[in-house]
C-alpha cells in the first residue's frame, strides 16, 4: 500500500517538525491508523511532496518529521469550473470530480433556475481536499462563495474563454469547439460555431498557440433560461458548446465536459 498523502499549509522543508492541528491528527492517527515511526506524504503547491514519519502522537496532537522530497510541487491547469449547485449529495459530487479533474478554481453561481441558493464552503472545501490527497495532486481547488451568474460573470477576464454547456444543442460540439480554442490566441473572440475549424495544435493550453487559461460553465437541473442563454452568447469571451444528444444530469455534464477539456485543453494530452 502506497503511503497516504497529507496536505498541509505550512512550509515543508528537510528536518522540519510539524504539528498537525487536531483533525488532522485525528485522521491520521483514528481513521489511517498510523503510530510513531509510520511514514507519509505531506504536500502542497509551494513545496512540494515530502516523506515524513510520526515522531509524536498524543490524544489530541500529533508531530511528524519531513525526511526527504519525493516530487517538486506542480500546479494543475488554470481552469475554472462554474456551476449551478444542485442537491447536496449531487454538489458534493461535483466538487469531488472537478478536484479529481485537476480544476484549480471552483465557483458556485446562482441561476434564475438554481434549486440550491446555500452552499456550505468549509463543507466543500473539506471534500476538495480529501480528493487531492487522494489523486497525486499537489493542491486543493479554490472554492469561491456562491455568487449570482451576472455577478460572476462582471469584469470577467477576456483571455480566459468561457465554455458555455448549452443543453439546447445549438453549437458546436465540445470536442470540435475545443480544437478550435486550442489553436487560437490568448484573448480570442468568440468563434462562429458553425465555422469553427478544428486546430492540431498540440502545444495549446501551455503558451504556444491557445489560451492559457480556461473555465466551463455548468447550468442548474432546469437548465438556463432562454434570458440566460441569450446573455451568454452576446459575451464575446463565452463559447457555447453541445455535450451531446442527450440531456445530462448537472453532474454529469461536469465530469463529461472536464473530460474533454482535459483531453483536448489541459494536462491529459500526452500523460
Amino acid at each position: 500500500m502506497p503511503e497516504p498523502r497529507l496536505l498541509i499549509d505550512q512550509e515543508l522543508r528537510a528536518g522540519a517538525e510539524i504539528a498537525l492541528d487536531e483533525p488532522q491528527a485525528r485522521h491520521v492517527g483514528t481513521v489511517l491508523r498510523l503510530g510513531v515511526g509510520d511514514h507519509l506524504r505531506p504536500f502542497n503547491a509551494r513545496d512540494g511532496e515530502w516523506r515524513a514519519r510520526v515522531t509524536v502522537r498524543e490524544k489530541r496532537g500529533m508531530r511528524v518529521v519531513l525526511d526527504s522530497l519525493l516530487r517538486e510541487a506542480k500546479l494543475s491547469p488554470d481552469l475554472d469550473l462554474l456551476f449551478a449547485p444542485v442537491k447536496r449529495h449531487a454538489t458534493d459530487l461535483i466538487v469531488e470530480k472537478a478536484t479529481e479533474l485537476g480544476v484549480r478554481r471552483i465557483r458556485p453561481v446562482i441561476t434564475l433556475r438554481t434549486i440550491a441558493e446555500t452552499v456550505r464552503v468549509d463543507r466543500l472545501e473539506s471534500i476538495a481536499r480529501e480528493a487531492a490527497e487522494q489523486t497525486e495532486r499537489f493542491d486543493a481547488p479554490e472554492i469561491f462563495e456562491a455568487a449570482p451568474l451576472a455577478r460572476a460573470l462582471d469584469r470577467w477576464d477576456a483571455a480566459r474563454p468561457l465554455i458555455f454547456a448549452d443543453e439546447s444543442g445549438e453549437a458546436a460540439p465540445i470536442g470540435e469547439a475545443l480544437s478550435w480554442t486550442a489553436g487560437a490566441p490568448a484573448g480570442m473572440p468568440r468563434p462562429s460555431t458553425a465555422n469553427a475549424e478544428p486546430s492540431s495544435n498540440k502545444d495549446a493550453g501551455e503558451g504556444a498557440g491557445g489560451p492559457r487559461k480556461l473555465a466551463l460553465l455548468i447550468g442548474p437541473e432546469g437548465g438556463f433560461t432562454p434570458e440566460e442563454r441569450r446573455m451568454l452568447r452576446t459575451m464575446e469571451f463565452v463559447i457555447p458548446v453541445s455535450l451531446g444528444p442527450r440531456i445530462l444530469r448537472a453532474e454529469t455534464a461536469a465530469i463529461a465536459a472536464l473530460s474533454v477539456i482535459q483531453s483536448v485543453w489541459g494536462d491529459w494530452r500526452g500523460a
